[in-house]
């Protein structure tokens, strides 16, 4: 199976406050690679695509790099997505990562990670 590509490894900017993260047709069954951000303190997520039979998104953080949990939303929802969706991310951690469970050979998956900070220019 082809590794899932990650459009921007080094984001893309705008201006000094913003970093956009984009993984591109995640398959079924597969986590994307993972982007560290730690300094961000405002986070969105965006769900599109074509969800296989079964096909459950969900965006996972880590400090360590190995053990991965399902943030949350801000009204401690967890962001598990089984239809395309949209949502503010809680969490502050060290590394982060759509991770696909499930699907079929018809899933393909983009995700988008807008990270903002708020520090003086």
């Amino acid at each position: 199976m082809a590794n899932p590509s990650l459009s921007s490894l080094v984001p893309q900017f705008w201006g000094n406050n913003a970093a956009i993260y984009t993984w591109t047709a995640l398959p079924a069954s597969l986590a994307g690679p993972s982007v560290s951000g730690p300094g961000w303190t405002d986070r969105s997520v965006q769900v599109t695509g074509t969800f296989g039979v079964g096909a459950t998104v969900t965006l996972q953080g880590s400090n360590d790099g190995t053990n991965w949990f399902t943030l949350h939303d801000p009204f401690a929802n967890l962001l598990s997505f089984t239809a395309a969706g949209f949502a503010e991310v809680t969490e502050i951690a060290l590394f982060m990562r759509p991770n696909v469970a499930g699907g079929d050979g018809t899933t393909s998956i983009n995700v988008v990670l807008v990270c903002c900070n708020h520090q003086n220019n």
